[in-house]
C-alpha cells in the first residue's frame, strides 16, 4: 500500500524528471570526456553530501509524518556471496528505519555476485510488481552488465530506486535512479595521502602492493601514488600486483625487501594482501622497519594495527550506506528529496598506530554501530 505523500511523490518525480531531461552532470572535471560515468562531484550540489553525512553521523530524529501502512522495500542484492557488506547494510538500513520510527517491510532478492542472469530475472519480477512496493534497493552485481536493470528499474513510477555498492552513475542511462550509495577509494587514497605526508613528510621512496588492473586499484594505489608523488616528492621504486590476494601480498612484499631494501614503506590496495604483507614482514624480522598500510579498516586490519604489525589503514564507516538509505527515505517520505545528494558516500577516516586502544575501539563502534563489531553470523 504506498503512504507516501502528494508532496513527497511530487518532489520524487520532479527529481527525476530532472535527470532524465539531462541537467547532468552539475559540473564537468577535466577527464569527463575520457569517462562513460560521473564521478561525484560532477553530479552532487555543494554542501549535500556533507549534510548526509553529517546525519548519517549523528543520533536519529524521528520521521515527522504519519504512516497508515509499512514502506515496502525490496532488495535485490547479491548477498549471497561471501563479502558481509550487503548483510550490514541490510542491517544498518534496518536498525536505522527503526530509530527513526518508520515502519517497513522488506522483501529480499539474493543472489551470488556472479549470477547476474538471476538478478535480471528479479530485476524483472520487481519491476513487474511494482504496485507492491514503495522502495527498491538495487546493489548490481557489476555495474555494466545490469545496467539495463538499472535503467529500467528507474523508469518505474511506481518506486524510488536507490542503487548501492557503486558511486559512478553512467552517462548513458535513459533514466537516473534517485540516489546512488558506496564509499569512494579515490575519497580514501586522497585521506590517506594527506594523512601519510603529514605523518611522514617529503621525499619518501615506497613501494606497493597494487591489486587487479582496474577503476578500484587505479583509485586506491594510482591515486594515492599519483598524490603523493605530486605533493612531496615521493618515489615508487616498486610496484606488484598481488591481484587482491593474500599469497600476493606475501610474494610481493617478500621481493620488495630483499630487491629494495631502500623502500621503507609498502601500500596494500586491500586488506588480504596488507595481512600476506605483515605476515612477510614478521616471518623475516622487519614489521618493525617498515611503514605498512591496509585498505578499509576491516577487523583483521585493525588487529594488526593493535599488535603494532600494521601502521596505518583508510578505514570506511561501514555501516553509513545502509543508515543513510534509510535517511533519504525519510527525507523522500518528508517531501524533502530535493536535499539529498545524487550520490552519497559513505564517511573514510584514517586508523593508525599512534592511536590509543580506546581510540580505535571508540572508531571500531562507530563503523559498525549497527552492524555489530566483529563476525557476524550467517
Amino acid at each position: 500500500m504506498k503512504i507516501l505523500t502528494t508532496t513527497a511523490l511530487v518532489a520524487s518525480l520532479l527529481a527525476g524528471s530532472a535527470l532524465a531531461d539531462g541537467h547532468l552532470p552539475l559540473k564537468e572535471l577535466p577527464d569527463i570526456a575520457d569517462r562513460d560515468y560521473w564521478v561525484p562531484d560532477e553530479v552532487n550540489a555543494d554542501g549535500k553530501l556533507a549534510a548526509l553525512q553529517e546525519v548519517v553521523g549523528s543520533e536519529a530524529v524521528p520521521f515527522s509524518g504519519t504512516q497508515d501502512a509499512p514502506i515496502q522495500i525490496a532488495l535485490i542484492y547479491p548477498s549471497a556471496d561471501t563479502s558481509d557488506f550487503w548483510a550490514r547494510n541490510y542491517l544498518a538500513l534496518t536498525k536505522r528505519l527503526d530509530e527513526l520510527g518508520i515502519q517497513y517491510e522488506t522483501t529480499e532478492f539474493a543472489s551470488r555476485q556472479i549470477e547476474h542472469s538471476l538478478q535480471s530475472t528479479y530485476a524483472n519480477q520487481v519491476e513487474q510488481d511494482a504496485d507492491l512496493y514503495d522502495y527498491v534497493i538495487f546493489g548490481p552485481s557489476e555495474l555494466a552488465i545490469q545496467a539495463d536493470n538499472i535503467d529500467k528499474l528507474s523508469g518505474n513510477d511506481g518506486f524510488a530506486t536507490y542503487v548501492w555498492a557503486f558511486h559512478t552513475p553512467l552517462k548513458d542511462l535513459g533514466n537516473q535512479p534517485d540516489a546512488w550509495f558506496d564509499f569512494s577509494s579515490a575519497a580514501g587514497a586522497l585521506t590517506m595521502c594527506d594523512y601519510m605526508i603529514g605523518r611522514l613528510g617529503e621525499g619518501i621512496t615506497m613501494a606497493m602492493n597494487r591489486g587487479i588492473p582496474g577503476i578500484t586499484d587505479n583509485q586506491r594505489s594510482g591515486d594515492f601514488k599519483a598524490c603523493v608523488e605530486e605533493k612531496a616528492n615521493w618515489t615508487t621504486v616498486y610496484e606488484h600486483y598481488g591481484e587482491y590476494q593474500r599469497e600476493g601480498g606475501f610474494e610481493g612484499t617478500s621481493l620488495i625487501m630483499q630487491a629494495y631494501p631502500e623502500a621503507k614503506i609498502i601500500h596494500n590496495a586491500n586488506t588480504a594482501m596488507a595481512m600476506g604483507s605483515v605476515e612477510a614482514q614478521v616471518a623475516m624480522g622487519k614489521e618493525k622497519d617498515i611503514f605498512s598500510t591496509g585498505w578499509g579498516g576491516t577487523g583483521l586490519e585493525l588487529e594488526a594495527i593493535r599488535r603494532g604489525e600494521l601502521d596505518a589503514t583508510p578505514m570506511r564507516m561501514g555501516d553509513d550506506v545502509g543508515a543513510a538509505t534509510a535517511e533519504a527515505i525519510k527525507a523522500d517520505m518528508e517531501g524533502r528529496a530535493d536535499e539529498l545528494p545524487f550520490v552519497f558516500l559513505g564517511r573514510i577516516t584514517v586508523a593508525h598506530d599512534q592511536m590509543s586502544l580506546d581510540e580505535i575501539d571508540a572508531l571500531e563502534q562507530e563503523a559498525f554501530r549497527f552492524s555489530g563489531v566483529g563476525a557476524l553470523k550467517r
